[in-house]
């Protein structure tokens, strides 16, 4: 988007317009004025659809405010795949204490990607519930008057249009690779080199090919031995192509995956540190299972703090407890521009493919990010129970060295195997 292009936004309020109080006020003032800046601002309140308005009008901003539940502002929070601003005018503590006590509360919070307070008492009483960063937007009066406002939430929402990825990548590596052939490629998966799976190398090479696979990343747990294994026994092969990666476990932000690496990242880093060890090899920065809070994951602020390193956003893992978790990271994706991925996250051969990305043919990095732009994600049924048993009658009571040979471990028929075509 151009910077200083306009801007699509929705004012959303809690009550029906035209009744008189001060933060139908204040959303009207803001709305006009924005408007005489040249922006485009649909007005929303009580009894409005919300739903239908969000899901099928394209907006850059959903600036929600007083969004408690139940309530209009908290249905848009609910459906908005766009970026939100919430602003909190005067709430009063018996409120406050009724939403921490909903669900699902804390989760809509979550999608705020800016939060501003029209007092330092309601940011001070906010932070004892709700503890994060608010930043003062006071309303019009005395010699302030409501530009000075509308200039202020003007000058949030570009900063975070900013944040938004590029989404029209390199046109020019685009048409080129459009002549290339499909292949299907599981972008998350691991081998005995991690200590929580028992699937030799030779099965799981075996198994993509069975299974139709033309390349896998392999993501072992903060190692890339048994990928770059994978790699030496893939090129004779000559039929699955074999990304070297490493699911790398961060000091305090959780998990995060390198694609594209030649030499193993150590453990224990920062995730800042991480993303150049990453960069430093010329490898994609890929987040796996966001949002997964079952899993070791950055929360939704440290995502917010990297949001601009990310590369890949993991859309779709089977293996995440609940499916709400992906949905919030199809939210997230779709409201940075982030380019999805997905992979099985597969520990035995049974679940390899489970999850696939279609794509055409690469070769590095930069061919690969560009190819991901226009990526069709599918599924095949698995039982994840099934596949979860497996794994840990796998691993259940052995030594967590890496390189255990297990041996039931089969390759695993599904698919017939692929055929290469002629590439341009």
């Amino acid at each position: 988007m151009v910077p200083d292009a306009p801007l699509s936004i929705a004012q959303v309020a809690p009550f029906r317009r035209g009744v008189e109080n001060p933060i139908n006020e204040f959303a009207d003032r803001v709305t006009a004025e924005l408007e005489r800046r040249g922006h485009s601002v649909v007005r929303l309140g009580t009894g409005e659809p919300v739903k239908k308005l969000l899901r099928t009008t394209p907006l850059d901003i959903v600036h929600v405010h007083e969004p408690f539940a139940p309530s209009v502002a908290s249905a848009a929070l609910r459906h908005s795949f766009s970026l939100n601003v919430a602003t909190f005018h005067a709430p009063q503590e018996r409120v406050l204490s009724t939403q921490v006590a909903r669900p699902l509360v804390e989760i809509f919070f979550g999608r705020i990607d800016a939060r501003t307070v029209t007092s330092v008492a309601t940011a001070q009483l906010l932070d004892g519930y709700f503890p994060a960063s608010y930043e003062l937007v006071e309303p019009a009066g005395g010699e302030r008057d409501w530009a000075a406002v509308a200039a202020e939430f003007e000058a949030i929402y570009r900063r975070l249009v900013a944040r938004r990825h590029d989404d029209s990548g390199d046109p020019e590596l685009r048409a080129r690779l459009a002549g290339r052939e499909l292949i299907e490629v599981d972008l998350h998966m691991h081998t005995d080199h991690s200590g929580d799976c028992a699937t030799p190398v030779e099965v799981l090479l075996q198994t993509a090919r069975d299974r139709g696979l033309g390349a896998i990343a392999i993501t072992d747990h903060n190692e890339v031995s048994g990928a770059l294994e994978a790699r030496r026994i893939a090129e004779k092969m000559g039929d699955v192509k074999v990304i070297v990666a490493e699911e790398v476990m961060t000091a305090e932000q959780g998990e995060v995956i390198g694609l594209f690496l030649e030499e193993r990242i150590p453990k224990g880093l920062t995730m800042a540190a991480t993303i150049a060890a990453i960069r430093d090899q010329g490898g994609l920065v890929y987040v796996p299972h966001p949002f997964d809070r079952f899993h070791s994951v950055p929360d939704y602020e440290h995502l917010l703090e990297i949001v601009e390193e990310v590369d890949i956003l993991e859309v779709f893992n089977p293996r995440v407890a609940l499916t709400a978790f992906n949905e919030e990271a199809e939210r997230f994706s779709r409201k940075y521009r982030i380019v999805p991925g997905a992979g099985s996250d597969s520990h035995v051969a049974q679940g390899l493919g489970s999850v696939r990305v279609r794509i055409h043919d690469f070769d590095g990095p930069a061919e690969f990010l560009e190819a991901m732009r226009d990526a069709d994600i599918t599924r095949k049924h698995k039982n994840l129970v099934y596949v979860q048993t497996l794994k840990l009658l796998q691993t259940a009571g052995r030594p967590k060295a890496p390189k255990r040979r297990v041996a039931d471990a089969k390759p695993v028929r599904g698919g017939k195997p692929r055929k290469r075509g002629t590439r341009a």
